[in-house]
């Protein structure tokens, strides 16, 4: 197998790996932690389009550009997810969301 298809197939079992925490567990942490699973499998993924083959130039900066934007993007993001998380533990008592709507 080639490395591109190593990494093709590392991404989508990430990708796989997070939608199905993000789906099955109701603790928010957990969720917090599937999701940037995900986030870890979007961003290997972006890193395969700019990959090129060995007799070409150097990888596409785009890409590389685009997965460094995003990985600040979601650490912030994760952090504001588990002041959430703390603060909604802090006034309930719970750690996972109610299972009625929101309305």
């Amino acid at each position: 197998m080639t490395t591109f298809g190593i990494y093709a197939v590392g991404a989508a079992l990430l990708l796989t790996i997070g939608i199905r925490g993000a789906l099955r567990r109701k603790h928010l942490l957990r969720r917090i932690l599937a999701l940037n699973i995900i986030g870890g499998g979007a961003f290997l993924f972006l890193v395969l389009l700019g990959y090129r083959e060995s007799g070409e130039a150097g990888p596409d900066p785009v890409p590389q550009a685009l997965v460094l934007t995003g990985i600040v993007v979601a650490v912030s993001i994760s952090s504001f997810a588990i002041v959430i998380a703390r603060r909604l533990n802090a006034r309930t008592g719970r750690t996972e969301l109610p299972e009625e709507g929101l309305d």
